[in-house]
């Protein structure tokens, strides 16, 4: 009796360390391609993927890697071969087995993780969709096609697009509480920004977040999804914001720490700018639009200029060294902020012209272009 407690203590024991145990091991056999090499990257919270090892294959086209100190909540990892690459999501202790003949990213197998087997399920559906919009894109854009043959593919190009659109949020959903479903929530297809629509997106974000935040309290990924949930948040609240002129409005603070309105602008021209401290051209931009501003201010020219920029420091000291005279705000969110999004704005400089009815009238003017809409709105 005691003998066999022992034994059951052992088993318990091992049992215990096995599960606990920070190592991974990853094999496989991969053939079909005449490439040697195979990566392993780690995707960061912030969607980053640093080179963690890479290994040669055999002659039969094996190989293996040994990783030491994985966490034991799920991470996404990429496994590149060929130029192409899958993801896959590893704890520690895991032993993956992930096999691929022909096109490794259309044809590859996983064994002994059940997120990653979730995973492939996802990425092989979702890279199998992509590619039919590709096809149809590419035989619309062929020469010769007749006017009823256009309609067919573009009809086509839509109903697979919201195919795969409505499969990627009800795999969200359904997998909720898997790492799987983020990175499910960070797929794009060519053209996109948005996961649905903007706005509505939150709802998804945040389902994510409370699933996982319940399943993997200390998952490195909570931190990111909440903030793409405040940002959404974020941007939700500028859209009601919109005024009955007809822009959205804005609402920063300045470096005084006071909120600004945009609204409370209307009447005058107003030239919403957006632009970074830390663009070489700041400079140069700044100082041509403060003529322009010296010119035509009393006649009730107004600039609301929106810094992208995440240094307090950095954005104050810039202001002040180029003796800025209008209204300075900035939400230090940088690349992040809503201000962005509900504009449109997808590089910078970027700015758009108000007139006096709160119309906008023009957007992305400088210099002469700039001075000669003013001449005629004012």
């Amino acid at each position: 009796m005691e003998k066999s407690k022992i034994v059951m203590g052992i088993l318990a024991a091992a049992t215990l360390g096995a599960c606990q145990s920070s190592k991974v091991k990853i094999s496989g056999r991969l053939v079909g391609a005449d490439a040697r090499q195979v990566y392993i990257e780690q995707l960061s919270a912030g969607g980053k993927a640093p080179l963690i090892d890479s290994v040669s294959l055999d002659d039969a086209g094996n190989y293996r890697f040994e990783l030491k100190n994985v966490p034991s909540t799920p991470s996404l990892y990429t496994i590149s071969y060929n130029g192409e690459s899958v993801p896959v999501l590893i704890e520690g202790g895991d032993r993956l087995t992930i096999n691929s003949a022909g096109s490794f990213a259309r044809n590859y197998t996983v064994e002994g993780n059940e997120e990653s087997s979730l995973l492939r399920e996802f990425n092989l559906a979702y890279v199998e969709g992509a590619e039919k919009l590709n096809d149809i894109a590419a035989a619309y854009a062929r020469n010769g096609q007749s006017e009823e043959e256009l309609k067919r593919l573009a009809k086509a190009y839509s109903d697979e697009y919201l195919r795969i659109k409505r499969a990627q949020l009800a795999f969200i959903v359904e997998h909720k509480a898997s790492i799987a479903a983020v990175y499910a929530l960070s797929q794009r297809l060519p053209g996109d920004r948005y996961l649905f629509n903007g706005q509505g997106d939150a709802v998804y974000y945040r389902t994510v977040a409370d699933a996982l935040e319940e399943r993997y309290p200390q998952s490195p990924y909570l931190a990111s999804l909440h903030a793409e949930i405040s940002r959404l948040d974020a941007l939700q609240n500028l859209s009601a914001t919109v005024s009955e002129a007809g822009f959205p409005d804005l609402e920063i603070a300045d470096m005084y720490g006071k909120k600004v309105r945009l609204s409370s602008l209307e009447g005058n021209v107003v030239l919403i700018d957006f632009w970074s401290p830390s663009l070489g051209n700041s400079n140069a931009l700044n100082a041509d639009l403060k003529q322009l501003y010296e010119k035509y201010h009393d006649s009730g020219f107004e600039v609301y200029q929106v810094a992208v920029e995440t240094s307090k420091p950095m954005w104050i000291n810039t202001v002040q060294e180029q003796s800025l005279p209008w209204i300075s705000v900035c939400d230090l969110r940088g690349e992040a902020s809503p201000a962005l999004t509900i504009y449109n704005v997808r590089k910078l400089p970027a700015n758009y012209l108000i007139d006096r009815k709160g119309d906008i009238v023009a957007k992305d003017l400088y210099g002469t272009s700039l001075e000669q809409q003013l001449e005629k709105l004012l």
